[in-house]
């Protein structure tokens, strides 16, 4: 990729240096740099690109993009100035890795809760009706039914453009990728091409990283701004955000409700923990995930796919085939007709879906065991929250740790317990060890009694003090309702 193509390809930049130059590859890490590479100056979170563009050049740069030149300015570097280095970077890994999002049918699900199981049930109905599809989702990336670990709910920039490539020459057709508001606010989208774009709700999450309740949905918001008019936008009308994401969209708009008239109508006609019968827009159809939720979940996943223009017999056949998604409203079932549900619930809108629809098909004598607890370095003011919502829907609570982070777990538990009052906290266990925590809930149900397992779903890891430790809820549930 020669310097020239570079300039053609960004809107504002001023350039010193050989223009000729030829670029063998880029990067926004100086220590991942390799001879004759561009370096990608970018302002993180923590640390400034630009504190080491002269590491980069040492360790063989012959390019930099910066948004201001540190430094002495070499002559044998060439350097490109641009307002944000940010949206530079999507726009150039784009062009390094030929465009490929122009070359499939790139769809985006944002929102608080439902984006994975939105995802990922897009995939796989796409994959059932014999397409071939990409997935770009926190639990993982798939392509074409072969998967790679994912680590963040949108890559940056060299990633995304990387994997749609290698989905566009495993001739994928689609691919539904999660975007979160961190990557629209990092401009980790910068430079994809969306045929379409999905809202699913907006509730109180990520206020570590924005500063305000409006700033995180002026960050949803913004990827719904950026779609061109020959995309579509698909909103859910019975969230109330729904109307502010489509304000400016040039997309054309579509909604899809449970409660009102849209162009994708849902109903529910009879739910268990066993699956919902329901009707789309005049067709019934049994579905094996339970949950009022999982059923706007699913007019989401419908909506799409009529959209991408898919038969509807086809998506309501597909659609009444699939199971759950991997850590979301997961039920493992035990002895004495005891069931455990591994949910990723770690907001408390999405435990409090969770937690209303066990209680809604809790048969009659059954009792519901909570186990939560609250991520560290993350958003505090959620913590209380999740507790009071526990209690309210539980006859007993454990409180434990979820991933700590950098904190001491007893002091997460200690707020998360704060929001609690003496009476509420006669039915509450605070065990910090979280495998103890799902060993006594285990102990303590009864028979047909459900113990919820709520905030880390999928995930095989505990993250403590830095370090992640090997840690599943799923295998130690299973170990203990043996």
């Amino acid at each position: 990729m020669k310097i020239q193509n570079i300039i053609e390809e960004l809107s504002s930049v001023k350039v010193t240096g050989n223009t000729d130059r030829i670029v063998t590859g880029l990067t926004f890490d100086s220590r991942d740099i390799h001879e004759n590479e561009l370096f990608v100056a970018v302002k993180g979170t923590i640390a400034d690109g630009h504190d080491f563009i002269d590491q980069a050049i040492s360790r063989g740069a012959s390019s930099i993009l910066c948004e201001t030149v540190t430094g002495e300015i070499r002559d044998d570097i060439t350097y490109l100035v641009v307002p944000d280095t940010r949206i530079a970077l999507g726009q150039i890994a784009s062009l390094y890795y030929g465009h490929p999002s122009r070359e499939l049918k790139l769809i985006g699900i944002t929102g608080t809760n439902g984006k994975t199981t939105t995802a990922t049930l897009l995939y796989n109905l796409n994959i059932s009706l014999g397409y071939s599809a990409g997935l770009l989702s926190t639990i993982e990336i798939r392509i074409n039914g072969r998967t790679f670990t994912a680590t963040h709910t949108t890559p940056d920039p060299l990633k995304i453009n990387y994997y749609l490539r290698k989905m566009v020459d495993a001739g994928c057709e689609y691919c539904f990728m999660e975007v979160s508001s961190h990557a629209v606010s990092q401009e980790r989208i910068a430079g994809l091409t969306f045929r379409g774009g999905v809202f699913t709700n907006l509730t109180h999450d990520h206020l570590d990283y924005h500063s305000s309740f409006k700033e995180y949905l002026e960050a949803k918001k913004s990827f719904f701004d950026r779609l061109s008019v020959d995309a579509f936008a698909l909103v859910n009308k019975d969230d109330r955000n729904g109307k502010v994401m489509i304000q400016n969209t040039a997309a054309t708009v579509y909604t899809y409700s449970l409660t009102g008239s849209a162009d994708f109508k849902g109903r529910i006609i009879e739910m268990g923990l066993d699956g919902t019968h329901i009707d789309i827009n005049g067709k019934e159809l049994w579905t094996r995930l339970p949950g009022k939720f999982n059923v706007s979940n699913i007019l989401a996943v419908y909506g799409t796919a009529f959209l991408s223009g898919h038969a509807e017999t086809d998506i309501l056949r597909a659609i009444s085939e699939m199971g759950p998604v991997r850590g979301r409203f997961e039920i493992i079932r035990g002895q004495n007709n005891i069931l455990a549900v591994i949910d990723y619930a770690h907001t408390p809108d999405a435990l409090l879906n969770v937690l209303q629809t066990i209680s809604e098909v809790l048969p009659r004598g059954s009792k519901v065991l909570t186990v939560v607890g609250a991520g560290g370095n993350r958003d505090r003011t959620k913590r209380p929250k999740l507790a009071q919502i526990a209690v309210a829907y539980s006859n007993r609570v454990i409180l434990t740790s979820d991933n700590p982070r950098n904190e001491d777990p007893e002091v997460i538990i200690a707020e998360m317990a704060a929001g609690l009052t003496e009476s509420q906290m006669q039915n509450v266990m605070r065990i910090t060890g979280r495998e103890d925590a799902i060993k006594t809930a285990c102990m303590l149900a009864g028979p047909g009694d459900v113990i919820l397992v709520a905030g880390k779903g999928h995930e095989a890891y505990q993250e403590i003090k830095g370090r992640r430790y090997p840690f599943g809820d799923v295998d130690i549930v299973r170990k203990n309702l043996k």
